[in-house]
């Protein structure tokens, strides 16, 4: 029997990567109707982070030192503070869900970028890639979504740019094993967006609503728990190219819940840039199926 457990989890880790993940993007639409942007996403991974330091604790992990808080807040602030956040903001500046999930698509296009800065070497089919998602990018911009929100759509582009930079600085960083670094990242990171949020003024009008508080609860403990578990798992399980396909698959998902559910119009320009990314982001993929391991494994909670 335990040869047949094996292929079941593989296959739940898989669904929980590529449906919980997608589905945030519609979450946060959800979550931002009822609170302020930076509050939203700083009480997510505040909270998310607090419950995961205190269950590694209690199962006998070490504390970070100095260095490794040092180097988890880079990461948490290029990752979630500006990552994750500016994707919040966007989307509770006018920036649909579907169209955000297609702009972090391009975070692979710039983690190869990014990973010149620190000598790694790109393959033909990788800039092919590249190109064809800058070309992707140009397209995604002429839709309406990006016109109707010039700032939300210049911060998920800069989100999805701190993403690729933290995640490919991290590889460089001394960081804590294990799901201890994401625990870090995701309490230093959620703090500075909490402070961001006093800072600009946010506040509360109203109790958020139900809807609100089942947002803001699925994106701390699925979201940000079960799916970046999933995501670990799969790293020890399957190539790292099979584990980061969620890239090209949470922007399908995305649109899918976005058009379905929250009455979101995507125009020509948009569905073509979709299958431009797309297939831009399973070009820089494809030579990483034949490597043992992966240069540009991109991590996300």
């Amino acid at each position: 029997m335990p040869s047949r457990r094996i292929p079941l989890l593989l296959m739940g880790a898989f669904l929980a990567l590529y449906l919980i993940w997608g589905s945030t993007y519609f979450v946060i639409r959800i979550g931002v109707e009822s609170w302020p942007p930076m509050l939203l996403a700083g009480l997510r991974f505040v909270i998310a982070g607090s419950l995961m330091f205190a269950w590694l604790r209690w199962r006998g992990a070490p504390l970070p030192t100095a260095k490794q808080w040092r180097s988890c807040a880079i990461v948490g602030v290029l990752l979630l503070s500006f990552g994750n956040g500016g994707v919040t903001v966007a989307e509770h500046l006018g920036v649909a869900s579907a169209v955000a999930a297609l702009a972090i698509a391009t975070v692979p296009l710039f983690a190869l970028l990014f990973g010149l800065i620190w000598g790694q070497r790109t393959t033909g089919l990788e800039w092919g890639g590249i190109v064809l998602g800058l070309i992707g990018i140009g397209l995604l911009n002429l839709g309406h979504n990006m016109q109707a929100s010039p700032l939300g759509a210049a911060i998920v582009l800069l989100a999805a740019a701190s993403w690729a930079f933290g995640s490919m600085w991290s590889r460089h960083l001394s960081l804590p094993s294990g799901a201890m670094a994401s625990a870090a990242q995701m309490l230093i990171g959620g703090a500075v967006l909490l402070l961001g949020s006093a800072a600009t003024g946010e506040r509360l009008q109203q109790v958020p609503a139900m809807a609100g508080w089942i947002a803001l609860a699925y994106l701390t403990f699925l979201g940000s728990i079960v799916a970046f578990s999933a995501y670990l798992y799969l790293l020890k399980h399957v190539r790292p190219a099979a584990a980061t396909s969620y890239a090209y698959v949470n922007p399908v998902v995305a649109v899918l819940l976005g058009i379905s559910f929250a009455g979101e119009r995507i125009g020509p320009e948009e569905w073509l840039a979709m299958t431009v990314i797309v297939s831009a982001v399973v070009l820089i993929g494809l030579p990483q199926w034949r490597r043992p391991k992966v240069d540009t494994a991109i991590k996300s909670v």
